[in-house]
């Protein structure tokens, strides 16, 4: 029965019906307590039938109205309230008091036909964000349409009716939650209507449903506001639901070719048929729409079309491009089809298109065709080819790999995985299979090194391994020396000279050497240096590059000339990495997004806590209750020089900086942390406090740690040029004491203080040893792995937590006497893509918490003219 005007609902006074439907009637009351107008949703009498089905509703009702968003109408309170004796509201009603949104349903503004593309992405942007936040809450809409988004006068946007389609779903007589939509509650061939063609495949098939059913419902959504159109509405609820689960719909770009070609791809993806095909995360799909929305022109947002997109398998091919796609500048869309004018700004044409993880990239000899590796999606590294003139990639047939170099001739350099390294093999681009000739190179996708060159000049390769630059394979170039390495190298276009970046400490510099060995320093101070390319007209070699003790994470397009005149080419916060340059000036360059996220397992959690703060986040250390993260940022927040935090692992209170630069061990009783310079150890206090610092005459430091009983440091240092060893120094002074022989880092330190566990990269004994700090001859740790990583002891003392790298990351306990090994737990991502380890794994001795870091790369190809 309706409500009339006037009526008393306890504190409420009804004042106009504002709409009806399956779940109830809504009206504009006035609440006479707060003196505000609110939205009262009076449920049916039959919704809340049964006590387990009222506690079931009021526990979800608390939950949604813990969410705080703005693009989220908030829900006040669950209400019994009781009627006048004698009035048309006597009889007790059920409740939901809601936030009153003033402003038109997005289905009266589409009663015009599709949206104007930026109000489309505003709009837009403004939904995917609530999605993603009610989505990290746990919280699924399930009936996410048109009439269940409002826009307000000021262009805001709020979701109606979040999750009340969970609340109010009918049990089976098991007493389960069913599957059936809202349209289960309807009636009117109107409603059913108005409901179904926004469902999602599963829902339509009765299965079980999750985040990604609300994105396939915002998705037909974005197709209606893009063209007008319900995307798979038919005559009837069975015809169309019919269509949900087997059709494709018209391809946007027949159906909307103004529109952008990003936002396409977007939707494309959220449309796609099998869940696992759209996104992983919708917070991934709020960021692609608000790059989109910040990032484009608005001539770019009015065109930019592009040939129809083909059917089926090729359509969610283009989908999965989507994020890589709004990566990039919009402006860079519009430059595509245009030409630079002969003194304009440089000209950016991409070349890639897919989502993840792009490696090595050359140009081939004919300087039309890039070579390049790339892990799309999640999947192994593999080689591709493409033209400058082309979108298509073509896969080469050949193994998992990444590319080093391409020779004049047309040979590739590529580096083959292995368990711990790589091995550089050449192949010819016209194909065959490929030949090993150098073990121990470095294979990394994620930084991606210059590892091995060709020789313009046809007389061999160059390869950087364990630190040193060969040419010819086997005759030491660049020798390695005590915490200085080679990192990348690349020959000048005579073949006279290699240029290599070599990292010493902390510190990268460029260099040049001559066949015969000479080597002058051109230039240093760097933090990061990519891959080498020497520029054909100039003779300069050009790098990418962060200064250190710079404040925010600015890199650098770079040049310097043989004689070590250095200038900047380009600025910019991505890293850009030029790859290879034509000998007429033609630049390829890759453009890497480099997100990082820390997560923790809280104790007696059992759910992940994503406790990331700013844009590099990284674990230093975690305190033996599991409680408190000490870590470090290092990305465009803070720069160079860094900055150490400390907060805790239920992310329940904001992180609190305590210095610049970067810290290693926090002490048991958490209130002090190492700091590790080679002139000192600062003891730096994470309240009050007032730094201590320990210099010792003749020693230059690596790294600290606290013993469990807080009074004595684990140190590791080297004198005089030689390889480092272990000391105990006691924090009430005196000198330190030797622990081992030199060649020993550490790992990590036993519960009671008594055990270490060590490599020894040097002497008779190789590999990780455990070492008694009372004195002995250590112990070889059996079991061990190529590429195994030590984290710690366990608790007992007895065994050691063990990380095998990779994706999925395996951690195992290892019993340090007889090298047996138990799986203590896999690390997986639900999106692996662009992700290949796990890095500053931290755990509690007794195994119950635990945190962990990973780097998404995304990468994108361009060709640039005009850059000088």
């Amino acid at each position: 029965m309706t409500l009339a005007a006037g009526t008393r609902l306890g504190p409420y006074e009804i004042l106009a019906l504002l709409g009806a439907g399956g779940m109830g009637e809504v009206y504009r009351a006035r609440d006479t307590r707060l003196a505000r107008d609110v939205a009262v949703k009076v449920l049916p009498e039959n919704f809340l039938e049964g006590e387990e089905r009222r506690r079931r509703f009021e526990r979800e009702a608390r939950l949604l109205a813990a969410l705080n968003h703005p693009s989220i109408a908030a829900i006040y309170s669950f209400e019994e309230i009781h009627g006048s004796p004698g009035s048309a509201a006597s009889a007790p009603r059920h409740v939901l008091v809601m936030e009153l949104v003033e402003g038109q349903t997005l289905r009266k503004a589409l009663a015009g036909g599709a949206l104007p593309p930026k109000r489309l992405v505003a709009i837009a942007a403004q939904v995917a964000d609530g999605l993603a936040k009610a989505h990290e809450s746990g919280i699924v809409h399930r009936d996410l349409k048109p009439e269940n988004v409002m826009v307000t006068k000021d262009g805001g946007v709020k979701i109606l009716d979040f999750g009340l389609a969970k609340l109010t779903q009918p049990t089976d007589a098991s007493g389960e939650l069913t599957q059936s939509p809202t349209i289960s509650a309807a009636t009117s061939a109107g409603v059913v209507l108005g409901t179904v063609p926004y469902l999602s495949p599963e829902q339509a098939r009765g299965e079980a449903v999750n985040f990604r059913s609300d994105q396939f419902a915002f998705g037909s959504m974005l197709y209606e506001m893009m063209t007008g159109v319900r995307v798979f509405a038919r005559a009837s609820a069975p015809e169309t639901m019919a269509a949900i689960i087997r059709d494709e719909p018209e391809p946007l770009a027949s159906a909307a070719p103004t529109t952008p070609v990003p936002l396409r791809w977007i939707v494309e993806r959220c449309l796609a048929k099998d869940p696992e095909e759209r996104y992983a995360s919708t917070r991934d799909l709020a960021r692609d729409l608000a790059r989109l929305r910040d990032g484009f022109t608005d001539a770019s947002l009015s065109g930019a079309a592009i040939a129809p997109a083909a059917r089926g398998g090729a359509r969610r091919f283009w989908a999965a491009a989507a994020a890589a796609g709004v990566l990039a500048a919009g402006v860079l869309i519009g430059l595509m089809a245009s030409r630079k004018p002969a003194d304009g700004p440089p000209l950016w044409r991409p070349l890639t298109f897919r989502r993840g993880s792009i490696g090595g990239a050359r140009f081939a000899p004919d300087g039309k065709t890039v070579v390049y590796a790339a892990a799309w999606l999640g999947r192994p590294v593999q080689l591709f080819t493409t033209r400058l003139d082309s979108t298509e990639s073509t896969a080469l047939p050949l193994p998992s790999a990444n590319l080093a170099s391409v020779s004049p001739k047309g040979v590739l350099a590529i580096v083959l995985p292995r368990e711990s390294s790589g091995v550089v093999a050449e192949v010819s681009l016209a194909g065959g299979a490929p030949r090993e000739l150098v073990e121990g190179a470095l294979f990394d996708v994620a930084f991606k090194p210059a590892v091995a060159d060709w020789s313009p000049t046809g007389d061999g390769l160059a390869v950087v391994r364990e630190g040193q630059l060969e040419f010819p394979v086997g005759k030491v170039l660049v020798p390695a020396s005590v915490g200085a390495r080679v990192t990348a190298a690349r020959f000048s276009p005579d073949g006279s000279r290699i240029a290599f970046a070599l990292l010493k400490g902390p510190r990268v510099s460029i260099w040049v050497a001559d066949r015969s060995g000479k080597t002058t320093m051109l230039c240093d101070g760097f933090d990061i240096v990519t891959t080498l390319a020497w520029h054909p007209r100039t003779g300069e070699i050009w790098f990418s590059s962060r200064e250190r003790g710079s404040r925010f994470g600015v890199v650098e397009i770079q040049a310097v000339s043989p004689s070590g005149k250095r200038r900047v080419v380009a600025r910019t916060p991505t890293l850009l990495t030029v790859e290879d340059i034509t000998p007429g000036g033609g630049v390829l360059v890759r453009s890497d997004d480099w997100p990082t996220t820390m997560t923790c397992l809280p104790p007696g959690a059992t759910r992940e806590v994503d406790v990331s703060w700013l844009d590099f986040s990284t674990g230093a250390d975690l305190s033996a209750d599991g409680r408190d993260l000490l870590f470090t940022e290092g990305g465009a927040a803070e720069g160079s020089q860094g900055g150490v935090y400390m907060r805790k692992t239920d992310g329940s209170s904001p992180a609190v900086r305590l210095a610049d630069g970067d810290a290693q061990s926090l002490s048991p009783d958490k209130k002090w942390f190492t700091q590790v310079t080679p002139e000192k150890i600062a003891l730096l206090p994470t309240g009050a406090g007032e730094p201590k610092t320990i210099r010792i005459d003749g020693l230059e430091f690596i790294a600290a740690a606290f013993f469990p009983d807080g009074k004595r440091l684990l140190v590791q240092a080297r004198s005089g040029g030689k390889l480092s060893r272990l000391y105990v120094q006691d924090l009430a002074g005196g000198p330190p004491r030797p622990l081992t022989s030199e060649g020993f880092g550490f790992d990590g330190l036993s519960l009671d203080g008594k055990q270490v566990v060590a490599e020894h990269r040097d002497g008779p004994v190789v590999g990780s040893v455990i070492v008694s700090v009372e004195g002995g001859e250590p112990r070889k740790v059996p079991g061990l792995l190529p590429g195994d990583s030590i984290l710690r002891f366990d608790a007992t003392g007895n065994g050691l937590f063990v990380l095998r790298a990779g994706m999925p990351a395996r951690i195992d306990r290892l019993e340090v006497r007889t090298g047996r090994r138990v799986l203590w737990k896999e690390i997986t991502l639900a999106d692996p893509t662009g992700v290949t380890d796990m890095y500053s794994v931290q755990i509690t001795p007794d195994g119950a918490s635990y945190c962990y870091a990973f780097m998404r790369n995304l990468s994108r190809l361009y060709y640039v003219e005009g850059l000088r």
